[in-house]
């Protein structure tokens, strides 16, 4: 599956309003906590675990499981598709 069809298929997965911002909150703390383990490993840690806290009650209302279940590579599509969100709303 190209990074294109990946790209969709996690827009589709991620409709709903309540998972957008969940995901808008738990996308961030998730990958700020891993360098952030370098310098303090417990608040690391506690970004990391509230982070995945924030993505499981997203799709708590979204009604599908993370799509990273059916293929891990989805671990690296989730934060790529926020980038790219992020900066498409700047321009």
């Amino acid at each position: 599956m190209a990074l294109s069809e990946m790209l969709e298929r996690y827009r589709r997965d991620h409709q709903h309003p309540i998972n957008k911002l969940t995901h808008f909150i738990g996308i961030p703390m998730i990958i700020v906590s891993l360098p952030w383990f370098i310098f303090d490993w417990k608040m690391g840690l506690v970004l990391f675990i509230v982070g995945w806290i924030f993505q499981f009650v997203g799709h708590l209302f979204e009604g599908k499981k993370p799509t990273f279940f059916s293929n891990p590579v989805f671990l690296i599509v989730g934060p790529l598709f926020f980038v790219k969100k992020l900066f498409k709303k700047k321009r």
